[in-house]
This record gives structure tokens, sequence and C-alpha cells, in this order.
């Protein structure tokens, strides 16, 4: 965002930008409480499904997640690129695990295997594997998760997944092939667009966190913000700092409805 924009509105940095510290993460009671329920499940060392729309705040929660979890006992592992074979999705477990990849799958598997026994062990480290856009996920890779969570013929819970996706992955999941893998899942959280109250508190909370003294947004500015995105926070941000940059360059004061209108215009989202 140009300096023009934080100048007209006295703000420190960007609002809307994506670089926020973890004390710094909007969450309502649902977003909350879908944090917690993934604490509770990763600290019983169990497994979780976490479906929402694309932008509607997923990767929010995970950081919130990150930030709940000691470093001491648990290791997040994080992995986003999984439109991947067996081989390839191993070696990338490999590379955010630090262990050397090996050429053969089974012996990348018995690499990844003998680490998280090592880090369960002797660390005292729960590791945590999270996988992003899970829907992505090849069929032959995503029948092989469970076998990856198996030690000591299941009997060793020494390995956490939280699988991301997008609503129609769990149904996925429901398939004859993946059913081994589901019915291991111990929690489901799904994560909703904003109500036109939450999209308002999460807008005012950003402004103000970026050092916004004043009320900038007009209350029909936020009503039709929410009725342009659908309370889909990664479009929220899109769409307010439209709205703000259409302000500072129109000397606008406040941002009401028919200036978010004509800011939305100027978005890819229109």
């Amino acid at each position: 965002m140009s300096d023009r924009i934080q100048e007209a509105f006295g703000l420190r940095r960007r609002p809307f930008g994506k670089d926020l510290p973890p004390e710094a993460m909007w969450l309502d009671q649902t977003r909350q409480s879908a944090v917690d329920t993934l604490v509770d499940v990763v600290s019983a060392r169990q497994h979780a499904l976490v479906t929402g729309e694309s932008g509607v705040g997923k990767t929010c929660v995970l950081r919130a997640l990150r930030a709940k979890l000691s470093p001491v006992h648990y290791r997040l592992v994080y992995v986003s690129h999984v439109t991947l074979g067996k081989r390839d999705f191993y070696r990338q477990v490999c590379l955010a695990l630090g262990i050397e990849s090996k050429f053969m799958p089974a012996a990348m598997f018995e690499a990844i295997q003998r680490n998280i026994h090592q880090l369960t062990a002797e660390h005292r480290q729960h590791p945590v594997l999270i996988l992003d856009e899970a829907q992505l996920i090849p069929d032959d890779t995503l029948a092989h998760l469970h076998v990856l969570a198996n030690f000591d013929w299941d009997s060793q819970p020494m390995l956490s997944l939280v699988l991301v996706g997008l609503p129609e992955f769990a149904d996925r999941l429901k398939l004859g092939i993946h059913r081994s893998l589901l019915t291991r899942m111990s929690a489901k959280v799904e994560v909703q667009p904003t109500s036109p109250e939450h999209t308002m508190s999460y807008v005012r909370q950003r402004l103000k966190d970026a050092g916004g003294k004043a009320e900038i947004f007009a209350p029909d500015g936020y009503a039709l913000l929410h009725e342009l995105t659908g309370g889909m926070l990664r479009s929220v941000d899109v769409v307010a700092e439209a709205s703000l940059r259409l302000a500072a360059h129109t000397d606008a004061r406040i941002v009401d409805r028919a200036l978010v209108r004509r800011a939305f215009q100027l978005t890819p989202l229109s």
C-alpha cells in the first residue's frame, strides 16, 4: 500500500497485509473455537480435518494454532505442495523434517518414521504434519497417509495429521478407498465466512492495529463490503484496501457505500 494511504488515514503500516504477528491475528468466536479444538486434538495426539472455502481464513486458524503450541513440546511440519505422487510427496516431507531424501519411497518412508520416533522418544516432541490444499493430493498418495501415521501396529500415537482443504474434500474422504484414513480423523473443523457484524469487527480491528485513530468506514460502507465479499476474509482484505486507496486518491475522509462500490469495480473480484 502506498505511503499516501498511510498518510491520509494516519496509519503506521498496511492494515490488510499478511505479515501479522500472532498477537494481532483476528479470531471471532467460531475461529477461536476452531483453534481450541485443534489444540485439544493435537494435545491428545490425534488427527483432524479442517475444511472451508478458499479465502475464508483457514490459514489464519493454522497460524493461531502454531502460536498456541509450544515449540519445545511440538514440532509443526507444514507442507503445501501436495500435488505429487507418493515418491515426491515423501521427498517434501523429508525436506520439511530436515531428513536427507532417498531414491526409493520405501526408504524415505522408513526414514520419516525413524525421525518421528526419534522426536518422540529422545526429544519429547510430538510431530504435527499439516497438509494444506489437501483436496489436491492424488488418490494414491492420500490412500497411503494412514500408513504414515501407523506406529507399532497402530498402537503408538506418535504423529498428528491435520488435513486442510475445501469442503468437498470431506466428501472425498468418504469414498471407500479413503475410509481407513477417514476413520482415523478424531475431529472435523469447518471454517465459515464471517457474519456482517464480524466483517465490521475484523476491518475495525485491522485498522486499529495499523494505527487508525478514527472510524474510517461508514456503516453503509461496512454493509456493502460484507455484501460484495460474502464475508470471505481474503476478499474483504482486497476490497477494503482498494477502498482505502481510492479514498486517498479522491481525498475522501470517510469510506461510504458509494466509494466501496467504485473501489470494488477496480478489483479482479468485480
